[in-house]
């Protein structure tokens, strides 16, 4: 799949826990979720399918998922 993100509008993720470990989001790109290191803000960006992204974000709000 290939997306443009040179015009993405980032925003640093409400699940990011702070203290330097924050990954940023970029909503408004239909069927996927851009997701990148907020400390690198020039490298890659990852691309989670909606259902992928929703799965993840379930598991770390049921603490199913620690980030370690």
């Amino acid at each position: 799949m290939d997306v443009n993100l040179t015009e993405a509008d980032w925003r640093k993720s409400s699940y990011s826990g702070g203290g330097g470990a924050c990954i940023e989001v970029a909503d408004g790109f239909p069927g996927v979720m851009p997701v990148r290191d907020s400390k690198d803000p020039n490298g890659p960006a990852l691309l989670f399918s909606a259902d992928s992204w929703q799965t993840f974000v379930a598991a770390v709000r049921d603490g199913e998922f620690d980030g370690r």
